[in-house]
């Protein structure tokens, strides 16, 4: 998130709450598509990672972009830490230095894969000077968690101190993984519980068709997306496969519940951010947080905690999904790709909901914990996860078709799912190959993948 919501108009109801969210609904002809991707910059002069400060770390990277692009600056504390674009897209810093790019909302996948190309071109001729490459895989694979540098924001800070307190791998998902999120839009109510249903219970296939981070401290892991592992025991207030999303009459209310539920990591006010970890957004609301007494709730507060609820599918005024790793620029349009085919044609929509409207909660949480180990050798109501995948992409395809976008050649968007086609024909995730070359031609070195998997 490259910049905090600034709303001062106060909350005092639970309706005003669910107002907000209600508020993001669109008619359909205005549709977006939001693509965000994140990457792991390092040294290509001994894969060293970047440290913040100093002539060639990530403030010059940034520096540099600023001057590159015309974008303007966000700062934290008198730090620079992101960069804003005037038509809505962003440049934020993950906690341990990993570079995202938040696209702005954009029309179709062709138009996603254009802003990606720009992004990477700009962010190249700045970094190639001051030595710097990125890597496209879904977790660092050769820092310790202590040889990875942290970067100046506040609410990191905050964040850091507070999750050890509710899971072991917090500290490894904020400095060590990389993701990347597609989000997109509602109608109205029923519109968005029809997809976040769909897109939670399908979220796992994602995992298995993007996996791509199995090595870690210089060696495979044993998993094909340790990144999605991690998420397992991060934080379980706030994480996970949200069961209560296919429960009867789920909507806007039932999700407000959950947040209201789950304890708050700070309050900002101006320029500070006050630690109010394992707090309660309800006393907030009542004037009564001890840390702030007298404080009450405004816009701004509410849209920062929704931003810190971390589902597999989370909503906001929009609906992000969160299970995949970053790959390469293929990849990264391939999930939007998916995503859209699956959610944004009402025919599609309805036929990726009969893949799974059978499961039980019991059925996903059991696919959720198995599908980063296993990939699409998982296996769900009697079925190898390949399969559903395959048919998952099917749908998606024509999803796609049906919307009859077209680039500048006459193709639809259906031409971004081939890669996607390809894992599924051959069976191994971008993970696997990367284990077989690991286990060949690398010679079991690790240092290879700083020249073959990387932006």
């Amino acid at each position: 998130m490259a910049r905090d919501t600034s709303d001062t108009t106060p909350l005092t109801t639970r309706d005003e709450l669910i107002a907000w969210f209600a508020e993001g609904e669109k008619p359909r002809a205005r549709f977006s598509i939001g693509t965000e991707h994140e990457k792991v910059p390092f040294y290509r002069d001994g894969n060293r990672p970047v440290p913040y400060a100093g002539e060639a770390g990530i403030q010059a990277l940034l520096e540099g972009l600023a001057r590159e692009t015309g974008w303007e600056a966000i700062e934290d504390a008198g730090h620079l830490i992101g960069l804003a674009g005037q038509e809505g897209g962003a440049i934020s810093l993950e906690p341990g230095g990993q570079f995202e790019l938040s696209g702005a909302p954009l029309a179709d996948v062709h138009a996603t894969e254009s802003e990606l190309r720009t992004h990477l071109e700009a962010a190249k001729r700045v970094a190639e000077p001051l030595g710097i490459g990125f890597l496209d895989l879904g977790m660092s694979p050769k820092w310790t968690r202590e040889e990875t540098p942290v970067m100046p924001k506040s609410r990191y800070k905050i964040m850091a101190g507070y999750m050890p307190k509710v899971g072991t791998l917090g500290l490894d998902m904020m400095l060590r993984t990389a993701t990347v999120q597609v989000n997109l839009d509602f109608a109205s109510e029923a519109d968005m519980v029809a997809k976040m249903r769909v897109a939670l219970a399908l979220q796992p296939v994602a995992t298995a068709l993007f996996a791509n981070s199995p090595f870690t401290d210089g060696r495979p892991n044993g998993f094909l997306s340790r990144r999605s592992e991690i998420w397992r025991d991060t934080d379980p207030d706030r994480t996970g496969m949200l069961p209560r999303a296919f429960a009867p009459g789920f909507g806007y209310e039932a999700y407000v519940d959950w947040l209201l539920d789950m304890p708050m990591y700070f309050v900002k006010r101006g320029e500070t951010y006050h630690d109010v970890s394992g707090a309660s957004f309800r006393d907030l609301m009542a004037g009564t947080l001890s840390a702030l007494p007298g404080e009450r709730a405004t816009v701004s507060d509410w849209a920062n905690h929704a931003s810190t609820a971390f589902p597999e599918v989370r909503l906001k005024r929009f609906l992000e999904m969160r299970g995949a790793d970053v790959g390469g620029p293929e990849m990264i349009a391939a999930q939007a790709a998916f995503w859209v085919g699956l959610l944004y044609d009402d025919a599609a929509l309805a036929a990726a909901w009969d893949i799974a409207k059978g499961w039980t909660d019991a059925d996903r949480e059991c696919l959720r914990a198995t599908v980063p180990r296993l990939g699409l050798a998982a296996r769900i109501g009697g079925r190898p996860l390949g399969a559903v995948a395959a048919e998952a992409l099917a749908v998606a395809r024509s999803g796609l078709a049906a919307r009859g976008r077209r680039d500048a050649q006459g193709q639809d968007e259906t031409r971004h799912l081939q890669p996607l086609e390809a894992i599924v024909a051959a069976g191994r995730s971008q993970a696997e190959v990367h284990l077989a070359a690991y286990e060949g031609r690398w010679q079991r070195s690790i240092e290879p993948a700083f020249t073959e998997c990387v932006f």
